[in-house]
């Protein structure tokens, strides 16, 4: 979590970004239907609060999308930038050694919780419910790790599949719903999140602004520089193994 620092400063990326190295899953996906058979990827969900930024640092692959506008795939190679904001239902394509380097708002808010997968709606009835579908036990095995993660992947795809071939806006405007309703009682933490991160850091800088156009440009001698490796490598995430970053 992002926290104060000396004179004013505060830890993390700046403006409250956060970074993670993912590796996206080659695991195919064991489908009936004839939608994507075989196609190999993470688990679609969607961010509430948080825009999502993609820059591609090797492989090939896709994201595809599902908004109120409908059903995108929108290709990824080294070199592309990509970025949705939230509501999106994404979901990341591997066709050979994707990997990613990914930027989020708020201080790393999704790794807290901003984020739903789209698993069956008997899924999303209530906070308990979901998370025994969802959660990877830290202290389990690698082994089960992965099969828990690939299991919750394949559980998003079924609801996945059902958004994707929906008529009308009934079925997404359900899935909104239900996603509002399951992030509710968390809404008090990543307030003081964002508070602490994303909102300070906006606001040093209108101070800054203020401190210039006065003439005071004090704040200039308090410069610092900050380097660190990750603290965590190959976490099961959403849409691969990733490599984190201390407090995001």
């Amino acid at each position: 979590m992002v926290s104060a620092g000396p004179a004013g400063g505060f830890s993390g990326l700046p403006g409250g970004v956060a970074v993670s190295h993912l590796s996206v899953y080659d695991w195919p996906a064991e489908v009936d239907a004839e939608m994507d058979a075989g196609v190999c990827g993470g688990t679609p969900h969607m961010h509430l609060t948080c825009s999502e930024g993609y820059v591609v640092t090797g492989g090939q692959g896709a994201v595809q999308t599902l908004t109120t506008s409908g059903y995108e795939v929108t290709p990824l190679a080294a070199g592309t930038v990509a970025w949705f904001t939230p509501g999106t239902i994404h979901r990341l394509v591997n066709e050979g050694d994707l990997r990613i380097t990914v930027l989020m708002q708020n201080s790393g808010l999704p790794e807290a919780g901003d984020a739903v997968l789209t698993l069956p709606p008997q899924y999303l009835t209530d906070p308990e419910t979901y998370a025994a579908a969802t959660v990877i036990p830290a202290d389990a095995p690698e082994a089960e790790q992965e099969r828990v993660a690939r299991a919750r992947r394949d559980l998003a795809l079924e609801g996945y599949r059902a958004l994707r071939s929906a008529e009308g806006p009934e079925a997404l405007a359900a899935f909104h719903r239900a996603a509002a309703a399951l992030v509710r009682p968390r809404l008090a933490e990543w307030r003081e999140r964002w508070e602490r991160g994303a909102r300070a850091a906006a606001t040093a800088t209108g101070a800054q602004l203020d401190r210039l156009e006065q003439g005071d440009f004090s704040h200039l001698a308090d410069a610092g520089v900050r380097a660190e490796q990750p603290s965590a490598y190959g976490k099961f995430g959403m849409c691969g193994r990733l490599d984190v970053y201390k407090g995001q």
